[in-house]
């Protein structure tokens, strides 16, 4: 044998045996290999995707207008504190709208340097219009639509940081649109948990409570879960303009349900956020063997969560997460070195997705699901069943038309085609791809392709014995002669897999992945595979003429 030969058939056993070892742990015999295996060998393979194991589709849609409007808050606070330091005499700063703020002030000898305050600090501020010992500020355009595509992208971070601690293998997170995103989840067990999960705003404050005033003496001490509203309503207009009505809920520690809620009288002006937080974990509270949030807060944090608890010593300081009390512990001393603890009855699963939506930071605006399609795990397994039918049907009907028109040439063909489906399944598991079911279109389209190119070959070799060249010479000039036709066939398919997959979504990226590594995997076993069979065959046995 040649050593062209032998170094040809080496590299194809190599790339069959490692291959397999890829595919395995995506076989049922991956449980049974031996420990060091699974230790020291890929442990991961093909990942089904949405439509093949079943899961979740979800599309949201985040509200643009409130990152504006918490912009604008920001501007207003940030405003007072500026005007504050600089002692200009000004009566009032405050929102007026969700992209303008309005200045008011008595003494008219500051309308000026009021008016350069703004203009240096917020340049995104627009001068709209004066009215008596008043300024009227909007923001630009372009800052509003700044404001509106950074909260979109922001929240498709965020909410892919939730989904990645919260374990989904796989999951498909895009944009779509101005303000929507798409969420597909395969093999997600407990829906409603992922949504609550990716949902969430996650914006958490500290507040005192207002127990000084008439109002908290008179709140009852717990109200049925569903009777907040009418409370609200009781109360409207009693409760003082820098105060706010929320609720804790309390919950049955078996069935998890809610049911009552503690009404608090707490301080609308926030005295730390979760802004400044670096981390959050979930431990264990050895005295009551409840799960408990242990929070860390920045080097800025830590300073100001020192000087509220030295300062409302005996006073309490309420958790709230979007508008919920989680907790409302009495300070009993002042708290150093930027650590605290989130309490609130939790269960494991709650303090763990409290934990990961607290890391992975809040939304910058509130999103709503607009769009949920469960795909269970039968229809998943139906659309399984049905890709293998039309596989195996598609696959035996091209072997037996190779073999019966071909002879023993479409034989090899057929060996060949084997060959495709093994490093493709190989090298899909290697990269940890998500099979779905357009991928499994792709797998038969690349294997007709297969198929395609060895038609090409064969009937070059007939044409060659056609005008009497030998056996040798005709397999030569047949792939030497059909390799430029292939090979341009190839790579124009390959430059339109990889723009489907540059541009596409979801299971148009599936089938571009199928698609590329067959037309790659092709090119391999139609121009080196079967005309290493060849050569074997013409190079031991002095054949006369082709069985093709």
């Amino acid at each position: 044998m040649k050593k062209g030969l032998i170094w040809r058939f080496a590299l194809i056993g190599a790339t069959i045996i490692l291959s397999i070892v890829f595919f395995l742990p995506s076989t049922p015999w991956f449980e049974s290999l031996p420990y060091w295996w699974k230790e020291n060998l890929p442990n991961k393979g093909i990942t089904l995707g949405l439509d093949l194991q079943g899961g979740m589709h979800l599309i949201l849609e985040v509200e643009t207008d409130k990152a504006v409007e918490s912009s604008i808050d920001l501007i207003v606070n940030d405003l007072k504190s500026r005007l504050e330091e600089k002692k200009i005499d000004f009566t009032s700063v405050k929102k007026t709208g969700y992209n303008s703020i309005s200045i008011a002030y008595q003494t008219q000898g500051v309308s000026e340097t009021i008016k350069k305050l703004v203009d240096d600090t917020y340049p995104n501020l627009t001068y709209q219009s004066s009215f008596p010992s008043q300024f009227i500020y909007t923001l630009t355009g372009k800052e509003g639509k700044r404001i509106r595509e950074s909260s979109v992208d922001q929240a498709l971070e965020t909410i892919r940081n939730r989904i990645d601690e919260f374990g989904v293998a796989e999951p498909t997170i895009h944009r779509q649109e101005e303000n929507e995103i798409v969420v597909q989840l395969p093999g997600v067990k407990d829906p409603k948990r992922a949504i609550e999960l990716i949902g969430r705003t996650a914006r958490l404050e500290f507040k005192l409570l207002d127990e000084e005033n008439e109002i908290a003496t008179r709140l009852p001490s717990s109200i049925p879960p569903g009777e907040e509203e009418k409370l609200t309503k009781e109360f409207s207009g009693k409760i003082p303009d820098g105060d706010a009505l929320l609720f804790e809920a309390v919950k049955d520690k078996e069935t998890r349900k809610v049911i009552s809620k503690i009404p608090f009288l707490v301080k609308k002006q926030a005295m730390l956020t979760g802004d400044l937080l670096t981390d959050a974990k979930v431990n264990i509270d050895s005295r009551f063997n409840e799960p408990y949030v242990s929070i860390s807060f920045n080097t800025t944090g830590a300073k100001l969560f020192d000087k509220i608890t030295g300062e409302n010593v005996r006073k309490r300081l309420a958790i709230v997460l979007d508008n919920n009390v989680y907790s409302a512990p009495v300070i009993q001393e002042r708290i150093s070195g930027g650590n605290a603890q989130i309490t609130g009855r939790f269960s494991m699963d709650e303090a763990k997705d409290l934990a990961i939506v607290l890391r992975a930071g809040a939304l910058p605006a509130p999103v709503h699901i607009i769009q949920n399609v469960t795909v269970g795990p039968s229809l998943g397994k139906d659309s399984i069943e049905a890709g293998k039918i039309s596989g195996i049907i598609a696959t035996i009907a091209v072997i037996v038309f190779m073999i019966f028109y071909y002879r023993l040439s479409g034989l090899i063909a057929d060996i060949a085609l084997f060959l495709n489906i093994i490093l493709l399944l190989g090298a899909m598991a290697s990269l940890n791809a998500t099979l779905t079911l357009p991928g499994i279109a792709g797998i038969i389209l690349a294997i007709g392709m297969a198929v395609d190119s060895n038609v090409l070959m064969f009937e070059r070799m007939r044409e060659e014995l056609r005008v009497g060249k030998t056996p040798r010479a005709s397999v030569d000039s047949g792939y030497h002669k059909a390799f430029w036709t292939i090979f341009d066939s190839h790579v124009t398919t390959l430059i339109t897999a990889i723009v489907l997959f540059q541009f596409g979504t979801g299971p148009v990226k599936g089938f571009a992945v199928t698609l590329s590594l067959g037309v790659t995997i092709n090119l391999f076993t139609a121009l080196i595979g079967t005309k290493t069979i060849f050569d074997l065959m013409l190079s031991r046995v002095k054949i006369k003429t082709l069985s093709i």
